[in-house]
């Protein structure tokens, strides 16, 4: 214990140390919060300022892209029709410029001298000018020729005022494609600006740049009113013969005041006070505590010296003395031992009766007998008794005695009695406090054996847990070196009760799956429950004599048998996957994920079977790895592309849409087809975009086909369901401005829309709304009902084209689609037959009332560019017998 005369240590202060330590706790962490906090409300500006930027760089460069792309298809009418009439040029230049573009002016050159210009008002000077001599413009001019490729170069001031992007083509002719002369397109710079969305209301503060690609000075031409602060967020545009770079940053600057600093560094502060206070308090309560300790002491220390002072005056005095003479019976009590017995102190003498009267009535034989053996036989009188009160009370009362001779040669025995009810009551306490706390002693370890036990083990099966496993695997990954294995088994089909019959019912499907495992597994080895419907067997067993392939078969045959729950044959089955470790180098959290590699092979080559995990998985692993690492540095490098196969009328064989199919060019497999890496990018959750990204290059190559005036009513893209989850689709589709009728979504139908949510049903609902028309795809393959299908009200359906194979064999898969179509015709829905491998299947198709045909008989899905020319030649109606016209333009 302290010395409570030592003086107080640092006068007092020793109290409040854990105070000040914390204290001083409170404000280093108040401080790293208030810098955390001001760090994340800059990184929030730096993500918010790089979204805008995004946006606005992806606008603009769409645009630029756009407007190159429309003159691109009429440069490619040139190349065809290098004589072409002025009328005919400003008719395919006025279609151009009636779109929605930033195109000023249209001018072409052959052999370097402008003999076409569009619009011809206000521009006509510029027809007969020779860009050899025109010093201004000859060295782009000659670029062009030399380089035979499109060069965008820009920002230049016009003559005719204002600023502009100028994109100038080559123009190659004939057979030979010999150069013919270039066509010039003027973008003006400030509509594209203002298309792109650069507008005095931009919520952050922006500068463009440009510089040539061959080096050279910078120079800046688009300024924002609000300064752009240092450090900005930078992105480019390379826009061919220039790289436009754009510099952005918050309005007002990286460092601006947060709105709710003040109030968080506020709530910091009270936080601060609420976590010191108590300390500080707590401090002044432990000084206080010290000091009445000392003060107790004091009072302690002075009642034991007066303690030991009465203890030597009630060790002569505080017990009743009496004497007894055995022959005239005369008893001789004290003061002490008539108040003990409730003698009034006026009676003169005491007698034996007093004593015998005050007994309890129970203890008085025993009393007297122990009384009178005392004097008979001279020994010390030593007793206990009981005595009744007057006021009825029971006291205890201890006597001791010794006889002796008086004088006279009279006997006699001279004792002291103390009252010691409070002792013996003390001691009953005592004994009750005693067994009461090895009552509760042992109700605690037996509270601590069932929490330990639980905490092991799964409170549903009553099977060990994870965390069970877990140290199983700890001590049995650092044994004997004997071989380890893990069996990771997963009911099947148990989700199906869990929908169907409720969650009771799957706890009583686990209960007794649960049973069937310890039934079958033998009790050297170790079974858990992991979660879900998920369990484990760790066996040390040597895996040649215990054969766990066989083993694991008897378990799915035991799980597979039908289990009575709720009045219902309910059957599951089990899919188990086998990982057994003979290295000590390889790792137990390695083993586990070999069983649960091995699990997934099971399950993916059909459940309810068993796959051990050896090194053709791990290479299949590798492999999936190794893919979907290609597949997101592929979506980075723009490597998806569409390829598009043609939709033809089945009663005139005009194409009269073009489905776009997604493809992979792999910089070394080459192109790589979805059925190989759909299911990674499912996995890797990036499906949506992909489609984002076949949609984009197909949208653009329907501009193109629209400035060659192939007439293609609409382009088809397959849609995935995380493409139809994304909260932003909406948003993007309408940034787009897509014509109505020009885009179709192609739905699979093995989406279960029987169980679509509200969400995925308005998202449908929204796109038809934008006059995206929706086509259900692989129609009579999949699970849902024509009901719920019908329900979307499509534009088409697209039949299977595993019904549509067999159709010239068999009659009754002709009564099928035939149905199929009827039921499009009675909902005034379009059906497309898929698959038509030869021209008597699309005869037979044209005779059932099928409206569009799809297939390898008519074209094969390919490039943008080889579909263009495709679409040009019209060979196919040739190869139909069917008369050769000119494809008509919308």
């Amino acid at each position: 214990m302290t010395d409570r005369h030592a003086p107080p240590s640092f006068r007092g202060l020793g109290y409040y140390v854990p105070a000040i330590v914390v204290a001083f706790a409170v404000l280093v962490a108040v401080f790293l919060a208030d810098v955390q906090k001001r760090r994340l409300e800059e990184e929030y500006l730096r993500s918010f300022t790089t979204e805008q930027l995004g946006l606005l760089r992806s606008r603009l460069q769409g645009n630029i892209l756009g407007n190159v792309k429309l003159v691109q298809g009429l440069v490619a009418t040139l190349s065809t029709e290098p004589t072409m009439p002025p009328a005919r040029f400003a008719d395919l230049a006025g279609r151009i410029f009636d779109e929605d573009n930033q195109l000023r002016s249209l001018a072409i050159a052959p052999d370097f001298v402008i003999s076409l210009v569009y619009p011809l008002k206000g521009n006509e000077r510029s027809l007969g000018l020779d860009y050899r001599t025109n010093e201004r413009q000859r060295a782009a001019a000659m670029q062009v020729k030399e380089l035979g490729r499109l060069i965008v170069t820009g920002p230049v001031d016009l003559v005719q005022g204002g600023r502009g992007v100028i994109a100038r083509y080559p123009i190659h002719a004939g057979k030979d494609k010999a150069f013919f002369g270039i066509a010039s397109a003027v973008i003006d710079l400030e509509k594209l600006f203002s298309a792109s969305g650069f507008k005095s209301d931009m919520r952050v503060a922006l500068a463009i740049s440009s510089r040539a690609h061959d080096g050279g000075e910078a120079r800046t031409f688009f300024n924002t009113t609000a300064a752009v602060d240092v450090e900005p967020v930078v992105m480019t545009i390379d826009i061919g013969h220039e790289i436009w770079t754009m510099s952005a940053a918050p309005l007002k600057g990286w460092h601006q005041p947060s709105a709710d600093l003040g109030l968080f560094r506020g709530g910091l502060a009270l936080l601060a006070i609420i976590i010191v206070a108590p300390m500080f308090w707590v401090g002044y309560l432990m000084k206080d505590r010290h000091r009445h300790i000392l003060a107790l002491q004091d009072r302690e220390d002075r009642l034991e010296t007066v303690s030991q002072r009465l203890q030597l005056a009630l060790d002569a005095s505080k017990v009743g003395v009496w004497e007894y003479d055995t022959e005239t019976k005369a008893l001789s009590w004290d003061a002490r031992m008539r108040k003990l017995y409730g003698v009034s102190a006026a009676q003169p003498v005491c007698s034996y009766k007093d004593w015998r009267a005050a007994l309890h009535p129970d203890d008085i034989e025993e009393a007297e007998r122990v009384f009178a053996d005392a004097i008979a036989a001279d020994k010390p009188y030593i007793t206990e008794f009981r005595v009744l009160a007057s006021d009825g009370s029971i006291r205890h009362i201890r006597a001791h005695g010794m006889t002796y001779r008086a004088t006279s040669g009279a006997k006699r025995i001279v004792g002291a009695n103390w009252d010691v009810t409070q002792d013996n009551q003390l001691q009953a306490d005592l004994l009750q406090a005693k067994l009461t706390a090895e009552a509760q002693n042992r109700a605690l370890e037996e509270a601590r054996l069932v929490l330990e036990h639980n905490s092991l083990h799964d409170a549903l099966t009553r099977l060990p847990n994870r965390r069970f496993l877990d140290q199983q695997i700890a001590l049995a990954g650092s044994g004997d070196g004997r071989p380890l294995t893990l069996l990771h088994i997963d009911l099947d089909r148990f989700k199906d009760i869990n929908d169907t019959l409720g969650h009771a019912a799957g706890d009583e499907v686990l209960k007794q799956a649960a049973g069937v495992l310890r039934a079958h597994v033998p009790a050297e080895d170790f079974i858990a429950r992991i979660g879900g419907d998920e369990f484990v067997l760790l066996s040390r067993r040597d895996p040649v004599v215990a054969d766990f392939a066989a083993l694991s078969a008897r378990l799915i045959a035991a799980i597979s048998e039908p289990m009575a729950i709720e009045g219902h044959d309910c059957r599951i089955g089990a899919s188990i996957g086998i990982a057994t470790r003979n290295d000590l180098e390889e790792s137990t959290e390695q083993l586990l994920v070999n069983a649960d590699i091995a699990l997934y092979e099971a399950k993916r080559r059909g459940r309810n079977r068993v796959e051990a995990f050896n090194d053709d998985l791990r290479l299949r692993t590798v492999e999936v790895k190794r893919l979907s690492d290609d597949i997101l540095r592929g979506l980075e490098q723009g490597e998806f592309h569409p390829f598009f196969q043609p939709q033809f009328d089945a009663q005139t064989l005009e194409i009269v849409g073009v489905e776009a199919l997604a493809r992979w060019n792999h910089p070394t497999r080459g192109f790589v087809a979805p059925d190989v890496f759909l299911p990674v990018a499912e996995s890797l959750n990036v499906v949506a975009q992909i489609d984002e990204a076949i949609l984009s290059q197909a949208l653009l190559q329907a501009m193109r086909w629209e400035a060659q005036g192939l007439g293609i009513a609409r382009v088809s893209v397959n849609v995935s369901c995380q493409r139809l989850r994304d909260e932003n689709l909406i948003e993007k589709l309408k940034a787009m401005n897509i014509r109505p009728g020009a885009l179709t979504f192609e739905l699979l139908e093995s989406i279960s829309f029987d169980t679509a949510d509200d969400g995925l049903k308005q998202a449908i609902e929204d796109i038809k709304a934008l006059g995206i028309e929706i086509e259900i795809d692989d129609f009579g393959s999949g699970h849902a009902s024509i009901v719920s299908l019908l329900e979307l009200s499509p534009k088409r359906l697209k039949i299977d084209r595993r019904l549509v194979q067999p159709l010239t064999q068999s009659t009754a898969q002709q009564s099928l689609v035939q149905s199929i179509i009827d039921i499009g015709k009675v909902r005034n829905i379009e059906t497309v037959a898929e698959g038509v491998e030869t021209m008597a299947h699309a005869e037979l198709l044209r005779r059932l009332g099928c409206h569009v045909l799809q297939g390898y008989a008519l074209a094969r899905p390919m490039a943008a560019e080889d579909f263009l020319a495709f679409a040009k030649a019209r060979a196919w109606m040739t190869a139909a017998g069917m008369p050769l016209t000119t494809a008509k333009a919308r």
